[in-house]
């Protein structure tokens, strides 16, 4: 496989994680280094990974997982965006700042940023193309857009309700892209 043809499918595929980075770093006030490696570490491994398991599975369990792998991560991305939702309606008294750059909401952030990426792989050992090149370059495009995102999301969140108001759009944001995974999986037609 050609290496242009490997960054397209990349840059595709590191779409989703570069609309969720620009979302957390709305989020976080005091962007710092270990929030931007956290998340861009995570993001790039979970879509390097996902590739892997889709290559070595086979055929049979991508079939299983693929008629429900864009329910699964509508389902998580829609938790996580009706909880920012809820939360920019929250007063300063009850809202308790929860840091999208770790413990369980990353994990699912991960996981729903990288699901498409499991049919890569499948459609990779199809293909009869070796792994190798593939994930190290969708790995590294994913690290490098989820940076980018969460330096853009941060830039523009500056006040307490620009705070609120992004929190509000990363959360349509994060419904919105749920929504579109589930139009690219013809649910709706």
């Amino acid at each position: 496989m050609h290496i242009a043809t490997i960054l397209f499918i990349a840059t595709a595929l590191a779409m989703d994680a570069f609309a969720v980075a620009i979302t957390a770093g709305f989020q976080i006030r005091d962007l710092n280094f270990r929030h931007i490696f956290r998340l861009s570490w995570h993001f790039g491994l979970f879509q390097a990974i996902m590739p892997v398991i889709g290559w070595y599975s086979g055929r049979a369990v991508v079939t299983l997982i693929e008629q429900y792998d864009h329910w699964i991560a509508f389902g998580l991305l829609f938790w996580i965006g009706f909880g920012m939702i809820k939360g920019a309606f929250d007063t300063d008294e009850d809202k308790k700042w929860i840091d999208p750059t770790r413990g369980r909401r990353l994990v699912m952030l991960s996981i729903a940023t990288s699901i498409d990426a499991l049919a890569v792989g499948f459609s990779l050992a199809a293909l009869k193309v070796s792994i190798i090149l593939p994930v190290i370059m969708i790995g590294i495009t994913a690290l490098a857009f989820t940076c980018i995102g969460l330096f853009i999301g941060n830039r523009f969140s500056t006040s307490a309700t620009a705070g609120n108001r992004a929190e509000l759009i990363g959360g349509i944001v994060l419904i919105a892209i749920g929504i579109k995974i589930l139009f690219e999986h013809k649910v709706f037609s």
